[in-house]
């Protein structure tokens, strides 16, 4: 897979994606990919990541039912920062982080302290399992 080779893979073979919704251009959330995930997802077209903390490939859904259809793969300009366009699907709307929020981004400085600003759509432990 010659496309893989362009990457700019870190010292630990992973490289950082975001995941941004392509209807709406919001940016969803951050995961790393290892050379195994970024090939499953383009083979799958739904995103695979690479989990650090567990050290395994995470199928984005797995537990939750909240699967990312991928429509884009873009890399930037300096082939080390890899954009998926996707579709969040599994709700409506679609719910991309852990906490049961639209997007992981839900935390905004307000003076000097953060501020959740967006609400949690689906209490995250009906979601996932303890």
């Amino acid at each position: 897979m010659d496309w893989l080779d362009h990457i700019k893979w870190d010292r630990d073979g992973l490289v950082p994606v975001i995941a941004q919704e392509a209807a709406t251009g919001d940016v969803l959330m951050f995961a790393w990919m290892n050379r195994e995930a970024l090939a499953r997802t383009a083979a799958l077209k739904q995103a695979v990541y690479f989990s650090r903390s567990r050290q395994r490939l995470w199928h984005k859904g797995e537990e939750s039912g909240h699967f990312q259809q991928v429509h884009e793969i873009r890399v930037d300009c300096d082939q080390d920062v890899v954009l998926l366009k996707i579709t969040q699907l599994g709700h409506e709307p679609g719910i991309a982080c852990h906490t049961g929020r639209h997007s992981c981004f839900f935390e905004r400085l307000e003076g000097d302290q953060w501020q959740a600003v967006d609400p949690v759509l689906k209490d995250p432990s009906t979601i996932y399992k303890a």
